[in-house]
């Protein structure tokens, strides 16, 4: 046991001390204050301690409000008080910049999502002792399932699934221990995609189906472990609007969390383009997904929307094809086959809202093009500061930035960040 003085609260929403020159995490303290704590072990070239007890706590300090918050790992800094909380938020943003090479870059206030209104959910299964079923997150840093009776960051109708949920699991002999239940609520409903460790016969797929009907679901689908998805019960259409153009997604399909942090992205995206723009110019959309920001984008001018996943790509495909939108859906892993500078010159600006790691294999390209205006949509600060710092190599300096708080007290951040040459 000893004693420590956190100094500072890091990436990760941990508090961070030292002690005989080395860092030492300490989740769930806050930036001043003394903790009596015992040493876990090592976190990687520092140390993870936990702390015993608060001997002096934070004036920042309040009693996080979710009963969850000591073992789900989905919130991690609820004990933190508002103001300070979104000025850590921002200032991840700001780090991020200034270590891209970038000090002083404009970023401006961060955007705020409400609680409860994230609209999708991956939860983890667990089947227990006596057949019962776990559903929630799992803990921080944990392969434990916290089972979940509430949580203050979901929309309240994915929560009214929970129970209902479990009392369909402990039915459903296709999970034999482990699985996942992804939830995207549409304008139609949720949508649900279980995956489980085993296989779904008949008189499951019936189960489904008047599980589907009893609670407005309009399709389940289901996989095997990480197979592909089929559909395994359909009462009725799926659909999301994206600036008024209906898509019918893919199962399981990615989608931003909320409606007000998809907002705020789509208005930073489209105040990052240039005032005025030549009557044929066409803009790249990287990484399109289901047209997000496409659609949006399409108003401005052509649009291509280059996205890998098949299934995204055609749901795109078919939605601009019926709304006659300017939007030509193209599949192409970006990761592997990147879009080279000759291909680049054809656009008077690029978007590209990459996966959590990045664009590894995409930004070196941009950096050398003659693309006169770039525009990065992240969900990883530590990615963005990397890539960032490639288009400074490459002349671009940066505009604006608006980070984005899509992911309520989590230490993840959206960003958008308007580089021009």
């Amino acid at each position: 046991m000893t004693e420590l003085t956190i100094e500072a609260l890091g990436a990760g929403g941990d508090g961070i001390a030292r002690q005989g020159g080395k860092a030492v995490f300490l989740p769930g303290t806050l930036p001043g204050e003394q903790v009596r704590a015992r040493l876990l072990g090592k976190r990687g070239d520092a140390l993870l301690a936990e702390a015993e007890a608060v001997l002096a706590p934070s004036p920042d300090r309040v009693a996080p409000p979710c009963p969850h918050f000591a073992t789900c790992g989905g919130c991690v800094v609820q004990h933190l008080a508002d103001a300070p909380y979104a000025a850590w938020k921002r200032a991840r943003l700001v780090e991020a910049l200034s270590r891209a090479g970038f000090p002083g870059a404009p970023v401006g206030p961060l955007e705020r999502t409400p609680p409860m209104t994230r609209r999708r959910a991956d939860l983890a299964l667990r089947r227990g002792p006596g057949g019962a079923v776990l559903v929630g997150f799992h803990g921080r840093g944990s392969d434990a399932v916290t089972d979940l009776s509430t949580c203050l960051v979901l929309d309240p109708r994915i929560v009214a699934l929970f129970e209902p949920l479990r009392g369909l699991l402990r039915r459903l002999a296709a999970l034999k221990r482990e699985g996942s239940a992804v939830v995207n609520l549409l304008e139609t409903g949720p949508d649900l995609l279980l995956r489980t460790d085993g296989v779904l016969d008949a008189p499951a797929r019936s189960l489904l189906a008047a599980f589907a009907t009893e609670h407005g679901i309009p399709r389940i689908a289901w996989a095997q472990n990480n197979g592909l998805p089929e559909t395994a019960a359909q009462q009725g259409p799926v659909s999301l609007r994206l600036v008024g153009v209906p898509v019918a997604p893919p199962p399981g399909a990615f989608l931003q969390a909320s409606p007000a942090g998809e907002a705020a992205i789509v208005a930073a995206v489209l105040a990052g383009l240039p005032a005025k723009l030549p009557p044929r110019a066409a803009i790249a959309d990287l990484f399109a997904g289901l047209g997000t920001l496409s659609f949006p984008l399409a108003t401005r001018a052509r649009v291509t929307a280059f996205e890998g996943v098949t299934e995204s790509v055609a749901a795109l495909s078919a939605a601009a094809g019926k709304a006659g939108a300017k939007v030509q859906a193209v599949r192409r892993d970006l990761d592997r086959q990147p879009l080279i500078a000759k291909e680049l010159q054809a656009y008077a600006a690029v978007v590209l809202d990459p996966p959590f790691s990045g664009a590894a294999a995409q930004v070196p390209l941009l950096a050398r093009s003659s693309v006169p205006r770039i525009i990065y949509v992240s969900c990883n600060p530590a990615a963005l500061a990397r890539d960032a710092q490639v288009l400074a190599q490459g002349g671009y300096k940066v505009l604006a930035a608006a980070p984005v708080d899509q992911f309520l007290w989590s230490p993840h951040l959206e960003s958008v960040v308007v580089f021009a040459r």
